[in-house]
């Protein structure tokens, strides 16, 4: 079986400041989901807070906010918004 690969729709992006995530529209598979990347991940990813633009620490850390969507997506794809925490970095490093 063939692993899955998430489609990132960069039109959707959109800085949440209220929540403090990014969120984003995708597809795995043929089926469309919506997540939101935690600031916290962005942070642990550059080693510092997002300073200005979220959005662009987002595109320069995005291979490892996919894997770690998919991790996060694999824990409930029934929710309607996958959040990808901290914790999803870790499942994603292990695997």
């Amino acid at each position: 079986m063939a692993a899955q690969q998430l489609e990132i729709d960069d039109t959707t992006l959109f800085d949440n400041l209220d929540d403090r995530q990014v969120e984003f529209g995708g597809r795995v598979d043929g089926e469309d989901y919506q997540f939101a990347v935690q600031y916290s991940v962005i942070e642990a990813l550059s080693g510092s807070q997002p300073d200005g633009d979220v959005e662009e620490s987002f595109r320069r850390y995005r291979d490892p906010i996919t894997q770690a969507a998919l991790a996060a997506l694999a824990n409930g794809p029934d929710r309607p918004i996958i959040v990808i925490s901290e914790k999803d970095l870790d499942q994603e490093a292990r695997a």
